[in-house]
This record gives structure tokens, sequence and C-alpha cells, in this order.
């Protein structure tokens, strides 16, 4: 018997540790891997951001409040999947709907494109909670062949198991179906006698994917007039006095030529930069 106590305390020695328990008082998760186990880590300081913060993409902001509201109270909803320029709201929007109803019992679980065939232990882990949860995947997209497009795939719809009615998928990507799409696949297309085109098989199994989320929202960029507005509520938010306000216009404008782009991001980081100076 001793001797197989050594032996037991020498293999527990070998194999990784168990998983900490789950805090279900968090939240916001984080799905975390440690060889062949995962588990739900809560994020203790959870980057906050209110819906007033996010200026100029009120129609995607009306959608989503309404989807998400009817999720809460247990109606029919839908999975969402945003798209378009970058910069412009996206995975804010997201953590807002945590921020807006965390306290009715809104659950975040943020899961990494390489952890996406857990999916469904993830559904399974939270099947019995009472609280509801977004599965957040952002910047979401596919190279060919990847694992984690058919476990998504399954998860949204085509799995025989249910993915539950306390769990929704909400994705974000700057691509509108979430792989690469070349020339040569309009070449699989087939012309009919009758002049109707049918797309080739590659073509479709890239759209069948981003046809099982029931809500797509597209994010545009910024026109200047609209990308100075949400500079200037970022510089009141920031505590910046009104003349300096009114006197960072062009330096606004230079620092998003500078970047390429006049997107909500950009703007937030001038205006850190600028209160910095003139706070």
């Amino acid at each position: 018997m001793a001797q197989a106590s050594r032996v037991l305390s020498q293999l527990e020695a070998w194999l990784p540790p168990a998983p900490p328990d789950i805090d279900w008082n968090a939240h916001a998760y984080r799905w975390r891997r440690r060889g062949s186990r995962g588990w739900l880590d809560a994020v203790r300081h959870v980057a906050r951001i209110e819906m007033d913060d996010l200026q100029h993409i009120e129609r995607q902001k009306e959608i989503i409040e309404r989807n998400t509201v009817n999720f809460l109270k247990g109606l029919p909803a839908n999975n969402v999947l945003m798209t378009g320029a970058r910069g412009t709201g996206k995975s804010s929007l997201v953590k807002a709907m945590l921020a807006a109803h965390g306290d009715a019992g809104l659950r975040l679980i943020e899961v990494d494109k390489s952890d996406l065939g857990d999916l469904a232990d993830i559904v399974e882990l939270v099947a019995h909670r009472p609280e509801r949860f977004l599965v957040f995947c952002d910047d979401l997209s596919f190279e060919e062949g990847e694992a984690g497009y058919k476990a998504l795939k399954s998860v949204l719809d085509g799995s025989v198991a249910s993915a539950g009615d306390n769990v929704l998928i909400y994705a974000t990507s700057n691509r509108r179906h979430l792989m690469p799409e070349y020339m040569s696949e309009n070449l699989q297309a087939r012309h009919q006698p009758d002049g109707e085109i049918h797309p080739g098989e590659t073509v479709e199994e890239k759209i069948s994917l981003s046809e099982r989320f029931g809500l797509w929202l597209s994010f545009y960029p910024f026109k200047q007039d609209d990308y100075l507005d949400i500079v200037r509520h970022w510089l009141k938010e920031l505590g910046c006095p009104p003349q300096a306000i009114e006197d960072s216009r062009a330096s606004a404008l230079q620092w998003a030529l500078e970047r390429g782009s006049r997107s909500g991001r950009v703007a937030l980081q001038f205006a850190r930069d600028w209160a910095a100076q003139h706070g």
C-alpha cells in the first residue's frame, strides 16, 4: 500500500492542476484552457463603456439593444454578426450591452478563435444557470480548413443538440462571410439554360456560416463631421475645458490623416492625447 501511495503521489505531480472553481458572481468571463481542460475564468476588471459613448451608430445600437432585451426576457432572439470598418464600435457595442444589462442577469463569455472547438462544452457548462450568456467572438475570421469553423457552424444551427435558450453568440469581423473570398471561386458558378446563375460549392460553403447568424449589422467609416463629434464627446468626458475642445479641430483632423482612419477608436486615442496636454 505504501508503494502504491508513492506511485500515486508521483503521478499527481505530473498531472496538470485542477481548474479553479467558477465564480458565478462575475459579470464577464474568458474561456481558458490548460491541456485538455477548460474553464470559465472570471474577469475582475471589465472594460466598461456606456451606450451614450457610442456615437453615430444609432441604428446598430437600436437593433442590438432590442435583440438583447428580448433575450433577457426569454423571448426569441438571434445570434448577431457585426461586420465592417475597423474601430467603428463593433466590439464596444457588445461591452456596452454588458454594462447596460449586467445587473439584470446578462453575462459575457469571451472565446478566442482557437478555442471555438470548445463551444459545445461551454454551452453545456452554463446550460442550467439562470443567467443569460453572450458568447463573444471578437475579430472573427477563418482560413481554409480551420477546425473552429465547423464547430461554430454546429453550435449556431446544425447540431442535433440544442444550443440552449440561455446562450447567444455575438461575433465581430472585418469579413462579411468570415472567410477569404477569391476571384477564382466565381468561375465555379453554373449558368442554367434559363439564365439562372447557381453559385459554386465553395461560395455556398463560405456563405453558409454567416447565414446562420440571424442578425447582420454593418458598420461604416465615419464622415469627417461625425468623427469630430466623437472627438468632442470624448474630450468632454475626459474633462477638457470648452476652449481646448474648440481648439482641437485641426489637430484632430491631422491625427486622423496620419492614421489613415476617421474611426471612433482613433477619435478616442486623439482625445486622450489632447486632454493630457490641455486638460
